[in-house]
This record gives C-alpha cells, sequence and structure tokens, in this order.
C-alpha cells in the first residue's frame, strides 16, 4: 500500500512539472504573436530605422547612466530586409533551450555596454540614442539584435541554424563568421573588437575595453584612442604643399535648405566641384581640424569651392548626405561624390584639394610624346584606348571612373597609333595601368565588361599603388595584408642616399617581377604540355574516356598557391619609435637598411645568408629574397611578438588551418567529455537527479530540446 501511494505521487509529481515547463512555451508563443501582431495595431515600428520592431522603444534599462532601448528583435517577414545595410550581430535562439537561458545575461550585457559606448567626445545629451550622430552605433553602423527561431524558423533555416545558441555576423546581408554555443562575454567582446577595428582601423584601445561583469549595469569608461593615426597626421601637417573659390561658412550653405526642396542639389548635383566638412560644434576632432581647413580653404582661392555645415544646426542636410560621424569630409561633383579618408594634416588636404581640381577638367587626350612627361611625373597612369568605333557609352562609364581616383592615380585616353604599338593594341576599347613603364592590362574586353563600372574599379583598385610605394598610416593596411613586403628604411635627411636607396629597391622589384612573370609562363607552359601530353597518350590507346577526361581538365593558375611579395619604403626619421619597437633598427643609428616583414604571420627577416644586414642594394634583396618565400625557410625568420604570442599564433594556425589537427582536437575533447560523465555517472544514485536533460531522452510531454518528440516514432527534435 505505501508503494503503490508513493508511485501516485511520484506520477502526480512528474505531471506537474510538466505542465509548468509547458506552461512557459505556450505563454512565449502568445508573447511572439502578439510582437508580431504589433506593427499591424500601431501602424508603425519602433525601431531606431523605422523598420525594426523593438518592443518598447527606450523602456530598457540603463548603463553608465545612459538609456539603453529593449533589444531589438528580428523577424522572418523582414529579416534579409533589414539587415541589408551595415554590420549586424544576430544571436539565433530558443525559448527552450537552456544554454541559450544561461547565455541571455552575458548577451544583454555585450549589448549594452555597446550601446552606450562613447566612441568620440559627446556633448551634454549627446551619444544616448542610435540616432545620434557619433553614437556606437551610427559610428560604427554596427547593431546587435536577435531572433527567436521558435516562431521565425524560416529566417532560421535560411541561414542553415543547427543549435542554439548561434551567433552570427552580417555584413550587408551576407553572412560573415558565426559562432556556435555560448561564449563569456571576454570573449564575444574579443569577436567585436576585432570587427570594429576592421571598419575603422585605429579607432579601437590597444588590448581592448574595460568590460563589466555579466549583470552589472556600469563600468568604468575606457579612454578610447585619439585621431588615428596621431603621429602621422602631426608629421603630414608639418609638410606644406603649393596651392574654393572662397571659404563658404555653415550659415552659407545652411541657407541653401530652405530655399527650395532640392536646394542641396546646388551642391550635390553642380559640375562644379565642392569639397565640404560636415561638423559639430562639441567635436573635438573638427576642433583640432578647423585650423587647417581654414589653411586649405586660403590656398585653394579661386581653384576650388570650400564649404564647411554645422551638423547641429542644419540635421535634415547633413542626414540627407548620410553623414554618419564627425568630422566627415565630403568632395561632390556631377552627382558623384567620395568621401576623403586620408590624413588631416595642411599638407595632405592641398595635395587631395589640388588633385581634385583636375576633376572639373575633361579628360586629358594625350599624345605619345605627352604620355612620356607625364610618365616622368606620375608613378601610376591608367590609359584608355578608343577608335572612331567607341560609343557615347564607354565614353561615360569612363567619366565616372575619375572620382575614384582621387588621390590615387591619373586616368588619361588615346588614339594614338604609336602609343597602341608600344602596348600592342589590336581590339578597342582597351584599358591599362602603366606602373613606372610596365603595363597591366584589364582583362575584360567585351563592351559589357568595358562598361561594367564596379568591376573596372575593383581590377584599378588592386593596380591602382605604385610598385614600391611610401608606406603611410592611410595605406599600410592596403600595402602589407596578405603579402610579404620587402621594406626599405631610408631617410630623406640625407638626399643622396635617398635617391640611391629608391632607385635601388625599384629596380629591384622590377627585377623580381620579370623574374616571376617568366616563372608563371613557364609554369604554365609545363602544365599545357602535360595537358597535351595526356591528350595524345589517350589517342594513341584508342581510350575514349581518358580522352575526355584528358581534354576536360582546366588549367587555373590562380590554384596554384604562391607567396605574394610587394615592395615598399618607409620614412625612417618619421617612423623610428615604430621601426625600433617592431623591428629592432633605426635609420639614425643602423643608416639604410631593408626588412622583409609578413605581416600576417608577426615575423620578418633582417639578414641575409650570411648574416650581415640586409641593405637598399638590387644585389642584397634579390639574393635574401629566394630564400625568404622558399619552402622549407633557408633562413629563420624573427618574431615581431612575444614567446607566449607565438606560441598562440602557432597554435591557432594549426588549429584552424588545418582540418586533421581541428578534428584530432575535437576528438580528443569529445573522448574527455565521455570518459569524465561515465566516471561521473558511477557516483550519481537515484537520490541524486541530474539538474539536465539529454536530447532524446524518453519518459516526458517535453522530451527533445524544443518539447517535441526526440526519442522515436516520426518526431524530430532540435539539437542544441
Amino acid at each position: 500500500m505505501r508503494t503503490t501511494s508513493l508511485l501516485r505521487i511520484l506520477a502526480l509529481s512528474l505531471v506537474s512539472s510538466a505542465l509548468a515547463t509547458e506552461t512557459p512555451r505556450l505563454a512565449g508563443d502568445v508573447g511572439l504573436l502578439k510582437r508580431q501582431e504589433a506593427p499591424a495595431a500601431g501602424g508603425a515600428f519602433e525601431g531606431h530605422d523605422d523598420k525594426t520592431l523593438t518592443n518598447g522603444g527606450l523602456q530598457g534599462t540603463t548603463f553608465n547612466g545612459k538609456n539603453v532601448p529593449e533589444g531589438i528583435s528580428l523577424q522572418s517577414a523582414e529579416f534579409t530586409e533589414t539587415i541589408k545595410d551595415g554590420y549586424w550581430l544576430v544571436e539565433f535562439f530558443s525559448p527552450a533551450c537552456h544554454h541559450c537561458k544561461a547565455f541571455a545575461p552575458t548577451w544583454q550585457t555585450l549589448y549594452e555596454f555597446y550601446y552606450t559606448q562613447d566612441v568620440l567626445p559627446q556633448g551634454p545629451g549627446s551619444g544616448e540614442a542610435d540616432s545620434d550622430l557619433n553614437s556606437f552605433t551610427r559610428y560604427y553602423n554596427f547593431k546587435f539584435a536577435k531572433i527567436d527561431c521558435l516562431a521565425n524558423g524560416d529566417a532560421c533555416a535560411e541561414n542553415a541554424i543547427g543549435s542554439f545558441p548561434t551567433v552570427v555576423l552580417f555584413k550587408d546581408g551576407e553572412k560573415v563568421k558565426n559562432n556556435v554555443g555560448a561564449r563569456d562575454i571576454k570573449a564575444m567582446s574579443k569577436w567585436v573588437e576585432e570587427t570594429l577595428e576592421t571598419i575603422r582601423p585605429g579607432s579601437r584601445p590597444k588590448g581592448g575595453p574595460k568590460l563589466p561583469k555579466v549583470g552589472d549595469h556600469a563600468v568604468e569608461k575606457t579612454l578610447m584612442p585619439e585621431q588615428p593615426p596621431q603621429p602621422a597626421m602631426d608629421a603630414a601637417a608639418t609638410r606644406t604643399g603649393s596651392s574654393s573659390k572662397t571659404m563658404v561658412s555653415a550659415t552659407r550653405v545652411a541657407e541653401l535648405v530652405p530655399s527650395t526642396p532640392n536646394a542641396k542639389g546646388k551642391i550635390t548635383t553642380t559640375h562644379d566641384p565642392w569639397f565640404v566638412k560636415f561638423y559639430a560644434p562639441w567635436c573635438g576632432h573638427c576642433q583640432a581640424l578647423a585650423p587647417n581647413w581654414q589653411g586649405m580653404a586660403r590656398q585653394m582661392r579661386d581653384q576650388l569651392n570650400v564649404g564647411e555645415v554645422n551638423c547641429e544646426v542644419e540635421k535634415r542636410l547633413c542626414k540627407d548626405v548620410r553623414v554618419k560621424s564627425y568630422p566627415t569630409l565630403l568632395f561632390f561633383r556631377g552627382g558623384e561624390r567620395i568621401e576623403y579618408d586620408g590624413l588631416r594634416g595642411l599638407g595632405d588636404l592641398i595635395e587631395f584639394a589640388n588633385k581634385a581640381i583636375a576633376v572639373a577638367e575633361p579628360l586629358m587626350d594625350v599624345t605619345a610624346a605627352k604620355f612620356a612627361e607625364l610618365e616622368k611625373k606620375e608613378e601610376v597612369l591608367f590609359l584608355f584606348f578608343y577608335d572612331h568605333a567607341t560609343t557615347s557609352e564607354d565614353f561615360a562609364a569612363l567619366d565616372r571612373l575619375v572620382m575614384s581616383l582621387i588621390g590615387h592615380a591619373k586616368l588619361v585616353k588615346t588614339n594614338d597609333t604609336e602609343l597602341c604599338e608600344r602596348y600592342k593594341i589590336s581590339t578597342w576599347p582597351r584599358l591599362l595601368v602603366s606602373r613606372d613603364g610596365k603595363p597591366t592590362y584589364y582583362t575584360g574586353l567585351s563592351p559589357r565588361d568595358m562598361r561594367d563600372f564596379r568591376r573596372v574599379l575593383n581590377w584599378m583598385q588592386t593596380v591602382w599603388l605604385p610598385i614600391v610605394p611610401e608606406l603611410t598610416a592611410s595605406n599600410a593596411q592596403e600595402v602589407m595584408n596578405g603579402k610579404l613586403v620587402v621594406l626599405g628604411i631610408i631617410s630623406r635627411d640625407r638626399p643622396e642616399e635617398f635617391v640611391i636607396a629608391k632607385r635601388e629597391i625599384k629596380n629591384a622589384a622590377l627585377e623580381w617581377i620579370d623574374k616571376q612573370t617568366q616563372a608563371f609562363q613557364l609554369e604554365r607552359q609545363e602544365l599545357r604540355d602535360s595537358k597535351q601530353l595526356r591528350i595524345e597518350e589517350a589517342e594513341d590507346r584508342n581510350d575514349q574516356r581518358a580522352l575526355r577526361a584528358a581534354k576536360s581538365i582546366r588549367i587555373n593558375m590562380d590554384d596554384i598557391e604562391r607567396e605574394e611579395v610587394g615592395f615598399a619604403w618607409v620614412d625612417g626619421v618619421f617612423w623610428e619609435r615604430w621601426l625600433r619597437t617592431t623591428f629592432g633598427t633605426s635609420v639614425l643609428t643602423d643608416n639604410e637598411r631593408v626588412v622583409m616583414y609578413d605581416y600576417d604571420n608577426h615575423r620578418y627577416w633582417d639578414n641575409t645568408m650570411t648574416g650581415n644586414p640586409i641593405v637598399p642594394s638590387r644585389t642584397s634583396i634579390l639574393e635574401t629574397l629566394p630564400r625568404v618565400v622558399s619552402s622549407p625557410l633557408k633562413i629563420t625568420p624573427k618574431r615581431t611578438t612575444t614567446v607566449l604570442g607565438h606560441a598562440w599564433l602557432v597554435f591557432r594556425t594549426q588549429l584552424f588551418e588545418h582540418p586533421l589537427v581541428s578534428a584530432a582536437v575535437a576528438i580528443g575533447i569529445l573522448v574527455g567529455i565521455v570518459v569524465m560523465a561515465r566516471r561521473g555517472g558511477k557516483h550519481v544514485g537515484m537520490d541524486r537527479l541530474p539538474s539536465y536533460f539529454k536530447v532524446g531522452e524518453k519518459g516526458g510531454v517535453n522530451d527533445g530540446l524544443l518539447g517535441g518528440s526526440s526519442g522515436g516514432g516520426n518526431g524530430q527534435g532540435k539539437v542544441d
């Protein structure tokens, strides 16, 4: 009797537990349904972009004394449309997932911490809403959101979400990276910091910000770096150049706005060039820029229209031109515009302004003699060949490219017979770039390819650097990423050595390029010969299957991995501190040197095979470079990181770039978990029930992670 009573009590408790578990889930479903119906009832979305439902606006929490709205909840119907612009960090979760529930406080604290971060100096009441121009959201165009996969299964299925929680980073609607499973706030912050640094290089504090504990509503603010890169800007400010019409004040530009609905078109659509600064009076970076901006305007008087707009007064105008941070410098002409993101010294602004003036002039038509003169002045020249059959559509597409090339290279056109013979042009129109006299051809030949603005511009961006550019703060990433750079450390203070060193580095670069071109052609010819041998052998044996297989071989040289090598030089006096701390060398004491820098792998070479320093000499460079790019390495590299940093770099490279190593580590972790689970299971009695449930466990109405049947039959559960 006592046994029967005990079983009844146990059964009753199980039923009560099941009902208690089911009730929140059903309540959550009802809540989700209400939130989905909210837009129809209210007639508008409450989100910061008027598209995203936030379910409560500013009725969220506070962090560091600032209001934090409720996190953005995405819906399947508008998921793709909502995330198509900017960066989105999205959490895919299920209300029934206990891992998601455990991760929720971490996600909320991470969101609150970054939402309220002051990325630029703020005035009173500034930066609290993401509609403010200098808020974190607008400055980086970076947003946090989450989506309930129980209510929005279509969106989760389209993004191949197989477990919860999964956090995915999107850029302009395209998936960039995803992390599966709950992470601590430190790991999540590191991911966010790496992304933010790629959006605005130099804007994040070294070592990362000071993070709050999960659940905190305040933390000591981290001092953000000054306008990056500060040293380069200061030095650029000391360099002056030679050489719009008059300086246009904020009020004068503002007077254009109320006069007519299309008043801003007097600047944004006119064919007259305008260089305009959008600023706020309380912005520290704007105040620092003001003297150089005024100086540039005086220098460019009667040559270029220069203006400035106070966005605190003219908010509508700044919104129309999509100003996201202060100061923003935009160049307008003929309905096109580009943002100036270079250094802000007086010399740099004047140099850009002088190049921008040429945009107002018709595209230069050159002869062979004129082109030879330009080659002496310009390191990079784009040359467009045309003939009598070239259409107006071709020239219109060409004119669109001029704006994008400001500050990078010069574009000219020609129909000169001598130039056509020099570059062996037999089809028109044709486009090439000449860098120090060496041509590189745009591969598109059809009219459609020649008029494809985006494709042509993408090609131009890969070749618009000189063969041996000067390494500066503004082009450092473009020069060093993904390649081994032969970096000459030279000094302008020694003019004779400076000229000789630059000439030697350039000669070495040209000879290396010639050798690589010959090796490329030889390797391609060997592959073609190998294919032809296979075809002939199959024909001799009358083997039709082998013949078809041989003919189907496609020779793609892009599939062959090879070390990409670039060349550059750097002012050893100006960058003396960076060079000394990175490579342990100084042009002040060691004279001119050369280092071969592998930026991605944090290593470099500064000695030849004999142990002597590499010097700016064609012989020294070309004798060392083949031994550096060989596999295995014939010269041991030095490291720019500490021993621990190098160990972590090697571990990360082996783990994430080698599938077998990754699989071995994963199997090892899995075996360890199984062994520990079995050992722990031996000590668990009937009186110590586990505080978790397993996917596929039978015996309750809430089998499976999402409450569905996972044990048998036709039920299919989701795996956490």
